[in-house]
């Protein structure tokens, strides 16, 4: 049964209950306005040490460090990677936009903490914003398909003139991994702007 998660709250993911060898974390979104130019999502996910920090950002293009986004699909070590960008979110309403697999329990110790972010490409020029983005939500589904949690988004006004979001977080806790639903907008539709400012 799908747990309903809300904002700030965490959720333990239990290797007696569900197959961690492959985790999806899915990402999804519809426009509530319709016309103008599609909107373009992207997901990312930045790979985050002890203290918080990515310490590999790749090269000058953050291509083949602890990021993974449109640009770099997969890292390294092959334990997580993105199935690919979309760039419409074109779909049924509340069907996945895009994906980013994890093998949690093959990820090095090294890696504290797994953030998950959606920023609007050229957002700020093209005047989108998340509170024009309905029905967004990320969730999880283990190797088995089994959906084991959801948080959905709603629009409100508090995502006006918003264009990257932080959606949540998946991190060690005693042995395991939790995943705390975050929902945090920022104005930059550049998610290397956070980086640089919160986890480098």
């Amino acid at each position: 049964m799908t747990i309903n998660l809300k904002k700030g709250q965490t959720i333990n993911l239990r290797k007696e209950q569900n197959d961690l060898s492959s985790v999806t974390i899915a990402l999804g979104w519809d426009v509530a306005e319709t016309g103008g130019e599609d909107y373009d999502l992207d997901a990312i996910a930045f790979l985050l040490n002890a203290a918080g920090k990515v310490a590999d950002t790749g090269d000058n293009h953050l291509v083949g460090g602890d990021i993974i986004y449109y640009h770099s699909l997969r890292h390294p070590s092959g334990n997580i990677y993105h199935t690919g960008d979309n760039l419409t979110g074109e779909g049924e309403e509340g069907e996945d936009d895009e994906e980013i697999i994890v093998k949690l329990n093959q990820m090095d110790p090294k890696y504290d903490k797994i953030l998950f972010l959606v920023s609007i490409y050229k957002g700020l020029r093209k005047k989108q914003h998340f509170g024009k983005v309905d029905n967004a939500f990320i969730r999880a589904i283990d190797a088995r398909g089994v959906e084991m949690f959801r948080y959905d988004l709603s629009s409100e006004p508090a995502f006006d003139g918003k264009c990257s979001m932080i959606f949540g977080e998946l991190y060690r806790q005693e042995g395991g991994w939790q995943f705390r639903a975050i929902g945090t907008a920022f104005e930059t539709d550049r998610f290397d702007e956070i980086l640089n400012k919160n986890y480098i």
